[in-house]
């Protein structure tokens, strides 16, 4: 039912095979990343997408950088590890999932470092810390369908944006995995897609996924929305997120906050799917994620296509924050954060071993 957006091919030394989602859905190709460089291209321009996905991609691209090298000893090693993690973490800066796997194989490095291993058993340690990542986050991409999938019933219509599905994580999705399992369990949904301009993640990727699956899925343009819920078309709405702050604030991407003002006012349920490792401990609250801005060509020049006069001014933010009091719940590997805040955000992250338990009152 679900595609495999990406995978690591052989042992060591190997190499990544990934879908090339700049070209879905016209072209289905696979393409083989074999350097750092590649890899922080293929970040970059968006080849591979999605918070989890970008997070897997990150820790195999490490590997990529370390896997036919000779080094003067494990101190070597560990230099040249922290340096490719910053070349594959400069590729963006809003999500978080990517600097999470970064940091989780440099800290493997330097423990295995400091416990005097050579620089093949500090590989073959990277190289098991990727598979782990990868298979830990195909299994929490399951958890969260399930424990979203409870939150759902038979006919009921949903409206999600962007694209949360296999394709932008490494197993069935996040916002699309409650789709998937209430599917599995024999429930009628009914999808609405925003188009998710200007790149149509929506209607390239999202569509593509839920026409694969067997799902009812219907593409809107990203101003329809509003629409669509006056008249009575939607009952709730499910987006992933690219990282979340302590206090429950999401980020996604842009227009996902313009969805949740509309879910409000329609008395909608607006809910966010996304594993822990997409949570920062270290932001307090969403005025503090970095927001990437992209190219204007995306804007004027959209899949080659001139739509604006040349020279014409082009602000081009690829993400936005919804407010936490505006979520009616995260849906979590470790269950639903229900009318999250940061008391109840601080104990998701501390029921998923994110932060050390609370001291005791004497």
């Amino acid at each position: 039912m679900h595609v495999e957006t990406l995978a690591w091919v052989g042992g060591r030394p190997g190499f990544v095979r990934l879908i090339e989602q700049t070209l879905l859905p016209r072209e289905e190709r696979e393409v083989e990343i074999r350097t750092v460089d590649e890899m922080v291209d293929a970040i970059y321009r968006l080849a591979v997408r999605g918070a989890p996905a970008i997070g897997v991609a990150a820790a195999y691209g490490l590997l990529l950088g370390l896997q036919d090298q000779e080094f003067e000893d494990g101190a070597d090693f560990l230099g040249r590890a922290r340096e490719s993690a910053a070349r594959l973490g400069s590729a963006r800066p809003t999500a978080v999932n990517l600097f999470w796997a970064l940091d989780r194989m440099v800290a493997r490095a330097e423990r295995d470092q400091a416990a005097g291993k050579t620089s093949d058993e500090l590989l073959a340690g990277l190289f098991e810390e990727a598979k782990n990542i990868h298979s830990e986050d195909a299994h929490q991409c399951r958890r969260m369908g399930e424990v979203g999938a409870d939150l759902l019933r038979d006919g009921m219509s949903l409206l999600t944006h962007c694209n949360a599905g296999a394709l932008a994580t490494g197993g069935m999705g996040t916002a699309l995995a409650p789709m998937y399992v209430a599917h599995e369990r024999g429930l009628s949904l009914k999808v609405f897609a925003d188009e998710t301009r200007p790149l149509l993640q929506g209607a390239r990727l999202t569509t593509w996924e839920l026409q694969r699956a067997g799902i009812d899925v219907t593409l809107i343009c990203d101003n329809a929305a509003a629409t669509a819920m006056q008249q009575g078309k939607i009952d709730a709405v499910f987006v992933g997120s690219d990282r979340i702050a302590r206090n429950g604030d999401v980020c996604n991407k842009i227009g996902t906050y313009g969805v949740a003002v509309l879910a409000r006012q329609h008395g909608i349920p607006f809910y966010v799917v996304a594993p822990l490792s997409t949570f920062d401990p270290d932001i307090r609250s969403g005025k503090d994620i970095p927001i990437e801005e992209r190219s204007p060509e995306e804007v004027t020049l959209g899949f080659g296509t001139r739509t604006a006069p040349e020279g014409v001014s082009v602000w081009n933010p690829a993400f936005d924050v919804t407010p936490a009091d505006m979520v009616a719940g995260i849906v979590t590997e470790v269950g639903l954060i229900e009318r999250p805040n940061l008391a109840r955000v601080e104990e998701a992250l501390r029921k998923g071993g994110r932060l050390p338990e609370a001291p005791t009152g004497t």
